[in-house]
């Protein structure tokens, strides 16, 4: 059995609960752990870098300069991409970078992402974590407690304003559901503190798509 750590939102511990290792996942799914981020990451990528090849430079319609007579290589326009304020050879223009992700491949990632974490004691539940009164102060012992400065996912098991309104003005942490969670926030930060229902909607998650 797992074990993850129960804390008070003072950052006294308040015992453990216990997550069977027969719902993690540790033989497979590393690659699709990698496919998914790679994609999530593309898929941010915003593809707007774009550049004008010689054909969409203004201006060159006539010689620059005699063929003969100058010293300097012949040149037929100054669009001509070795020249200053010339077009761009192989410069970037405007992409989609989207990768496409199966959604078994997408729930084994997250089975995979969330089984590591928490094998490796990087999961605990805070009681009372939806129910927090809506100011930054009172993430404080909580996060230094867990955290010590580290980065930080705050997962509920439903959407909770208070927590946001909390946590809006503390750096390197995020909010979010369990619904909503995907792996790249499961990988991208060390620690992931979360309520008990949270954790219960987190454990449901690890059985989806799973073959009986």
């Amino acid at each position: 059995m797992s074990k993850v750590n129960v804390y008070k939102m003072s950052g006294e511990a308040a015992g453990e609960k216990e997550v069977a290792d027969e719902r993690l996942e540790r033989k497979r799914g590393a690659q699709a752990v990698l496919d998914v981020v790679t994609a999530y990451r593309a898929g941010i990528r915003a593809g707007t870098a774009s550049t004008k090849t010689r054909a969409d430079v203004r201006g060159g319609g006539r010689k620059p300069f005699k063929q003969k007579g100058t010293g300097r290589a012949r040149q037929g326009s100054n669009r001509s991409p070795i020249l200053r304020g010339g077009g761009v050879v192989f410069g970037p223009h405007p992409r989609d970078f989207s990768k496409k992700v199966n959604k078994k491949v997408a729930a084994l990632a997250f089975r995979r992402a969330l089984s590591e974490k928490i094998a490796a004691g990087a999961v605990v539940v805070a009681e009372g974590l939806g129910e927090i009164e809506p100011r930054t102060k009172t993430l404080t012992p909580l996060l230094k407690q867990v955290a010590g400065g580290r980065a930080a996912l705050l997962v509920t098991g439903a959407p909770s304003r208070n927590l946001h309104l909390a946590a809006r003005n503390r750096a390197k942490v995020e909010v979010t559901t369990a619904a909503q969670a995907h792996t790249y926030q499961i990988v991208r930060y060390p620690v992931i503190v979360t309520d008990a229902a949270g954790l219960e909607a987190l454990q449901a998650r690890l059985s989806e798509g799973v073959e009986s």
